[in-house]
């Protein structure tokens, strides 16, 4: 009896000291958890409590880990996250206040701002990311494409000019059948990114008109919109031929075997500005303190998704049916620094999906400016402007000076360092990284639309 009530004891003492040690830690834990939130200087927050908006695409990455990782939470921000249906539903519910911002297409504030579709003040204080899209066609077309490509060590060399596929768009024509892609919304990068490559291949993607909301005038290609999680299966039924979306929308595809990415987006303009996030400005004016915090939280987010060490992570986060609901398989790609094409046709992207570096957070004047020059080129900015327009128009819609009180604050917390804050005008240098070689200056609006072969020059 002697020897049970010793081992009773000892283990009774083995058991206390297990949920002392476990008390301890979790008390460390606790202190380390304490101590970094204490970093974060809390604004005194206006409204506390919101509600913000996205699509079902990998880029709204910052929105997820800003509220995965307690980055809101820091802020003293409680924030709900809320699937959109498509852009248009995104747009209107925002203009309407239905919920108080939202991952958004960088050309839908510009738009309400100049006057292409619904009017209202809206502002951008963040982009979202840089890169992203890829433009896919059907099995079908890609086999009619391929004698148009040069081949090295048996793959096709990249980047894939349109101009192979004009000869397809030449046989539906003579067939009497119309050529149709997709793209996600009038005044998407997408749309614009399309068109983009298009025209760099001698293919006319169609006119808008003040009369003509459809943008097919004169057109080689229809172009109409369908929602991002959809677009595999319009591809898949024939109702288009090809599209440009974002991830994980193109690798679906390539995943389901029902068509080949053709290009990426970065191969069309390389580091090209994509999603933004947007409030309206009657918001921001009447919440300053917590516009800044949501910002703040969204550049941690954003250093934080750049981090490769985090990217699995990340991907693990987005696959979940709250966020963008995909197989992690399928966003693994793109995420963490691949991408394919044809089946087994893997290539390093590095870059595809990037979230902080080359000062992808800071909203640039000059970033909102080539959409400008896009709606312009195609359009949708009816009539001519000066270029002093330009320049003034994106300063009401772009705030890169509620990005940088954010980004202060973050260095004051450590939290960033000062050289994650450009130097910089809003302006960045003159480039031609694009896929046709033209140089853009965001500076000189008038001089880059004029260079263009394809659409309006004046």
């Amino acid at each position: 009896m002697k020897k049970i009530a010793l081992r009773l004891s000892m283990i009774l003492l083995t058991t206390l000291s297990v949920v002392s040690c476990k008390k301890e830690v979790k008390k460390e834990a606790g202190e380390a958890e304490t101590a970094s939130a204490s970093k974060t200087e809390k604004l005194a927050l206006e409204k506390p409590q919101v509600t913000l908006g996205f699509i079902k695409l990998t880029d709204m990455a910052p929105l997820a880990i800003a509220k995965e990782k307690g980055f809101f939470e820091d802020e003293g921000l409680f924030v709900t996250l809320e699937a959109q249906s498509n852009w248009k539903n995104v747009l209107d519910r925002v203009i309407d206040e239905q919920i108080d911002g939202s991952h958004m297409l960088a050309g839908q504030p510009i738009a309400a701002a100049v006057g292409f579709g619904r009017q209202a003040k809206l502002v951008t204080t963040f982009s979202m990311d840089l890169n992203g899209n890829a433009i896919t066609v059907s099995n079908d077309v890609w086999s009619k494409m391929k004698p148009s490509i040069p081949l090295k060590d048996g793959k096709p060399v990249h980047p894939i000019s349109a101009s192979a596929l004009l000869p397809v768009i030449k046989d539906y024509k003579n067939a009497n059948k119309p050529f149709k892609m997709g793209m996600v919304f009038p005044v998407s990068t997408h749309n614009y990114q399309l068109r983009y490559w298009l025209a760099a291949g001698g293919i006319n993607p169609g006119q808008y008109t003040k009369d003509n909301v459809q943008g097919n005038i004169n057109s080689d290609v229809l172009l109409s919109v369908t929602p991002p999680p959809q677009m595999p299966a319009t591809l898949e039924a024939g109702t288009i031929n090809g599209y440009c979306v974002g991830e994980p929308w193109n690798q679906q595809a390539v995943a389901k075997g029902i068509g080949v990415p053709v290009i990426t987006s970065s191969d069309i303009w390389k580091n090209h500005p994509e999603k933004v996030f947007v409030m309206t400005e009657a918001f921001i004016k009447k919440n300053p303190n917590t516009a800044i915090a949501i910002t703040k939280a969204l550049i941690r987010a954003g250093k934080w998704l750049d981090d490769p060490k985090n990217r699995a992570e990340a991907v693990k986060i987005l696959s979940s049916p709250a966020y963008v609901g995909a197989d992690e398989n399928v966003l693994k790609n793109s995420m963490t620094g691949t991408f394919e094409y044809e089946k087994g046709d893997k290539r390093d992207e590095p870059d595809f999906n990037v979230f902080f570096k080359y000062n992808a957070t800071y909203p640039f004047y000059s970033d909102g400016i080539w959409y400008m020059t896009q709606m312009r080129r195609w359009g949708q900015i009816t009539e001519a402007q000066p270029a002093d327009w330009y320049a003034s128009k994106i300063k009401e819609v772009y705030k890169p000076e509620i990005w940088t009180k954010a980004a202060e604050l973050l260095v004051k917390e450590g939290n960033l360092d000062q050289a994650d804050i450009p130097t910089t005008d809003g302006y960045k240098p003159a480039t031609s990284e694009f896929i046709d070689g033209l140089t853009y200056d965001g500076k000189k609006p008038l001089e880059y639309i004029k260079s263009m072969k394809i659409g309006n020059k004046n």
